[in-house]
């Protein structure tokens, strides 16, 4: 990690900032906390990132010790990166900080949202308390993407893959779902049981935080104006 910009400071949350706080470094770890994928996955997920961005981010976390590189056994036979165990730890601040700044009163909830953020919203926002007595299995379809999401006793479960017997499939995009989520959008999902409707409810954005902005302060002689 020569030649990058440090603190040097004692504070282990300096530390922590040496760590991931250079640009895309966390965003990359949000991407790999639902499970491993290769550098042209990586690249879709964070599309604003260049190869080189992206390349130099991941050999500073894998040198960290955050992020490893391993090859998948026949017949995928490709390298992926994934999140060491160590890294894996990251998942409940990253929700908490998903959790904290969806407070914000300035936050687009029309703004576009990729397939990992939005099922990391979806564990960042659940209502245990509302999801009470509801047990389902769902496949979720994002697109090409593929994620199950199992609700039961109040918890929630989502991870990558395919979904064996689900209660209940939700085939749609991102942004489809991220509008009937959270900017009271209607939209006719194939649901016979209700467990989609159901689901849908599950995830209400908290009420904004109360930001209270400062007078500009007074000039000197008393004036204000």
């Amino acid at each position: 990690m020569t030649g990058r910009r440090k603190y040097d400071d004692g504070c282990a949350v300096a530390h922590g900032l040496d760590l991931l706080g250079e640009r895309w470094a966390l965003l990359i770890v949000r991407e790999l906390l639902l499970g491993p994928k290769r550098f042209t996955d990586l690249r879709a997920g964070l599309p604003g990132a260049s190869a080189d961005m992206l390349t130099q981010r991941l050999r500073e976390l894998s040198e960290s010790g955050i992020v490893e590189r391993r090859k998948l056994p026949p017949p995928a036979a490709s390298w992926v990166y994934e999140l060491t165990g160590w890294g894996a730890e990251l998942e409940p601040l990253i929700l908490e900080l998903g959790r904290w700044s969806s407070r914000s009163p300035a936050l687009r909830t029309d703004a576009p949202i990729g397939p990992d953020s939005l099922v990391l919203s979806l564990k960042t926002l659940f209502d245990a308390r509302a999801a009470r007595g509801f047990h389902a299995s769902i496949a979720l379809h994002l697109g090409e993407h593929r994620f199950r999401v199992r609700i039961a006793d109040g918890h929630l479960e989502a991870v990558r893959g395919e979904c064996d017997r689900p209660d209940a499939t939700l085939d749609t995009d991102p942004g489809t779902l991220s509008a009937a989520l959270w900017d009271g959008q209607e939209h006719a999902f194939d649901d016979p049981d209700g467990v989609v409707s159901r689901f849908l409810t599950l995830f209400p954005l908290p009420e904004p935080a109360g930001i209270t902005r400062e007078s500009p302060a007074p000039r000197p002689g008393g004036a204000a104006g």
